[in-house]
């Protein structure tokens, strides 16, 4: 799978990411698995989708807990070096259709808002 990570912070700030991962379906829900090179090392990613729900799962050299439920706030957490931070995800919108995964959320980190957020995922069949 060719995928394409980008999110919008407040409708200002943009940040992309091409990479190769997989797509899979299990019970009622999507799954998207694929991994990231940073500088501090590898970062493992899971993305899960259902009905009005959907959780990011970052583990590696970044760990990342963030649970996402239409109209509701989710705490979830980041773990840095040096602690880790309480979140909360207000999900504004939960859209996945084939080939694409939505995301319009208000983020919250140690109780200070940190912007709008827009994650968008496209995935595709790598045809080689």
């Amino acid at each position: 799978m060719k995928i394409k990570v980008k999110t919008t912070i407040d409708e200002e700030e943009t940040f992309e990411l091409m990479v190769f991962g997989r797509y899979y379906q299990k019970d009622q829900a999507s799954f998207l698995q694929y991994e990231e090179a940073h500088e501090e090392g590898t970062v493992r990613t899971i993305v899960k989708v259902a009905q009005d729900e959907a959780l990011i799962l970052r583990g590696g050299a970044v760990k990342m807990r963030l649970p996402f439920q239409l109209h509701k706030k989710m705490r979830g957490s980041y773990e840095m070096p040096f602690g880790t931070f309480e979140t909360l995800t207000m999900a504004k919108r939960i859209e996945h259709s084939e080939g694409l995964i939505d995301i319009l959320y208000d983020f919250t980190m140690q109780g200070s808002p940190a912007g709008t957020y827009h994650l968008e995922i496209s995935f595709q069949e790598d045809k080689k």
